[in-house]
């Protein structure tokens, strides 16, 4: 996905030694957001959960 190909090229800059303050401003800037929404996604996982296995079980 988006943020393994991500991780792959922050990788690759700090082998290289390219890895300078502005890069590591865009990555804060675009996980911002991945940290907001992510406990919307657990909330909806787990409710998704329950109730496949309530509703799966009658």
């Amino acid at each position: 996905m988006l943020s393994r190909k991500r991780a792959e090229k922050r990788r690759k800059k700090k082998q290289e030694g390219t890895y300078h303050f502005w890069d590591l401003l865009f990555e804060v800037i675009f996980w911002i957001p991945e940290l907001i929404l992510l406990p919307f996604r657990l909330l909806f996982w787990l409710v998704r959960f329950l109730g496949r296995s309530i509703f799966d079980g009658l």
